[in-house]
């Protein structure tokens, strides 16, 4: 054979093997499950992050749309381990909390928080501390990254899926600083979405949020979802828990103007709210307190023994709003 006609089968064989490959991608990504799949088939869901899903809410709202739709019978637990300051990149400003402590690092307490709270899924939000709210930097941006991947690597050794968040919109105008500090987590955010090519389920917060502030103070210069910059209030959990439920394919939930709303569309008892946002808090206090951590000022909550059983008295209570119905 002659070297041209080498080169043309090899050519051939190359091309063949690339379009082979690309076949078996696509595959491979339609087999792949849907976050609402992965959501349905998990029976223990536990939620890791900051202070701002340590606060609860956004969480209490997505455990409160799954009781309404079964009627307080719903196969999954939600658990809330979020620990307040924390970050997944391990870094921290000096001085923080007034010199008091360093923020914690998702590594140290990683492993003992999975053997506790036995999750089939993790939600997983990080970010807003991660670029300790200064200019963006590579280093920092790298130890993100890093925290990242270890991160999900360590949840699926344990037997579990992974599904990450962008972190949520910055306020600027509320805690203006000389740089923009929503710009800096832009690249962050844009870094876990590109991670969608390798296979990661990622669920936007960081766009939508940012887009709907710009759209509200159309009308409303000062309109705002964290009032310090970086704590969502109510009407900012839930910008949040919209994302999480269109995700989830419920696109006539997310719709609603608020909680309230989208439980009365569902047929919802209005106490149910409360009673599950009380069974959501009962169970973090708990189970980040077991699994233990070097955040000083976290309440302890009740033993973990005592708040399952409270948390079995409360799941009671929410099945019985329906006994009228």
């Amino acid at each position: 054979m002659s070297p041209d006609a080498r080169l043309f089968t090899s050519g051939r064989l190359l091309l063949s093997v690339a379009l082979c490959v690309r076949a078996v991608s696509s595959v491979c990504a339609d087999e792949r499950p849907t976050i609402r799949e992965e959501f349905d088939k998990a029976r223990r869901i536990v939620f890791l992050g900051d202070s701002i899903t340590a606060a609860g809410q956004y969480v209490a709202y997505v455990d409160a749309w799954l009781a309404a739709r079964t009627r307080g019978k719903a196969p999954q637990l939600l658990l809330n381990a979020g620990l307040p300051s924390e970050t997944v990149s391990g870094l921290s400003e000096e001085g923080h909390a007034g010199g008091k402590f360093p923020r914690p690092d998702l590594a140290e307490r990683l492993d003992r928080v999975l053997k506790v709270t036995k999750p089939d899924l993790v939600i997983a939000c990080y970010g807003m501390n991660c670029g300790i709210y200064e200019p963006f930097d590579e280093g920092r941006f790298a130890k993100y990254q890093e925290g990242m991947k270890s991160l999900k690597a360590k949840v699926e050794a344990a037997g579990a899926r992974f599904i990450v968040m962008t972190p949520p919109f910055y306020d600027d105008l509320r805690a203006p600083k000389k740089f923009a500090y929503n710009e800096v987590l832009d690249r962050y955010a844009e870094w876990l979405i590109a991670r969608r090519a390798d296979g990661w389920q990622v669920i936007d917060l960081h766009v939508p949020m940012t887009a709907e502030i710009k759209k509200r103070r159309e009308t409303d210069p000062k309109f705002t979802f964290q009032p310090d910059g970086v704590h969502p209030n109510d009407a900012g959990h839930w910008a949040v828990a919209q994302q999480v439920l269109k995700a989830l394919g419920d696109e006539k939930a997310a719709a609603a103007a608020s909680p309230k709303e989208m439980l009365m569309n569902l047929d919802a008892p209005a106490e149910l709210l409360p009673l599950v946002q009380q069974r959501v808090n009962t169970l973090r206090d708990a189970h980040v307190a077991t699994a233990g951590h070097k955040r000083p000022g976290v309440a302890p909550g009740l033993p973990l023994s005592d708040a399952l059983k409270k948390a079995d008295e409360l799941s009671a209570r929410i099945a019985d709003l329906w006994k009228n119905k």
